[in-house]
């Protein structure tokens, strides 16, 4: 079954001056399917990571809270 998009749906949220902020702290990590590929970072630094982990083929990226990440198990 596919979704359909309406205006609703497709419109683009606007960030709150605190989530800008939030945005700005560094509090984010990039997490790969294999671990915790960098920490400590603002969202625009974890985007540059992400975009240079994916340049390398660095598969299941994403990006989360620092406190998220650190939950995630040691990999050895």
């Amino acid at each position: 079954m596919k979704a359909e998009m309406n205006e609703e749906n497709s419109a683009q949220v606007e960030p709150t001056e605190e989530s800008s902020h939030e945005l700005r702290l560094p509090v984010w990590s990039v997490i790969s399917f294999d671990k915790r590929e960098a920490g400590n970072l603002t969202y625009p630094e974890a985007e540059q990571k992400l975009a240079a982990l994916e340049g390398q083929k660095v598969s299941g990226l994403c990006i989360v809270p620092d406190e998220v990440a650190a939950r995630l198990p040691e990999k050895n």
